[in-house]
């Protein structure tokens, strides 16, 4: 019987629960891309752009925002002319990063065997 502090505080399955949207806004395709770029440093907006190549302005902006209401991701704006706004992770979204990269490491390291199981799956089907 397990008691009540064996339990965790959340539950990523569980419907209401809020680490959900976190989850996704972390391992979404532009959230994971967005994380990863900025793990090499702070990028302006239009260098993390074009950096994250083929994310719009528009879902940049809102992955960013997400990121950054999530305490992932920190955004800094200079105090000069014309205006430069910075970003950068914080603490928790460098740890939430290097998690996420090495599933991004090992994905790339094993696009072999995916696509020969790609290629497995469709030629069973009668190709694509």
């Amino acid at each position: 019987m397990a008691r009540d502090t064996d339990r965790l505080a959340f539950d990523v399955f569980s419907r209401e629960c809020p680490s959900r949207s976190t989850l996704e806004h972390a391992t979404g395709r532009w959230g994971s891309l967005t994380l990863g770029a900025l793990h090499e440093g702070s990028l302006r907006f239009n260098e993390l752009r074009r950096r994250v190549d083929g994310v719009s302005e528009k879902m940049l902006s809102q992955t960013l925002h997400a990121l950054e209401r999530d305490g992932l991701v920190r955004r800094e704006a200079q105090p000069v002319n014309p205006p430069r706004v910075d970003y950068e992770l914080t603490p928790l979204g460098r740890e939430v990063t290097e998690k996420l990269l090495g599933l991004i490491r090992f994905v790339e390291e094993r696009m072999d065997d995916v696509l020969a199981a790609r290629t497995r799956y469709d030629e069973a089907r009668g190709g694509r």
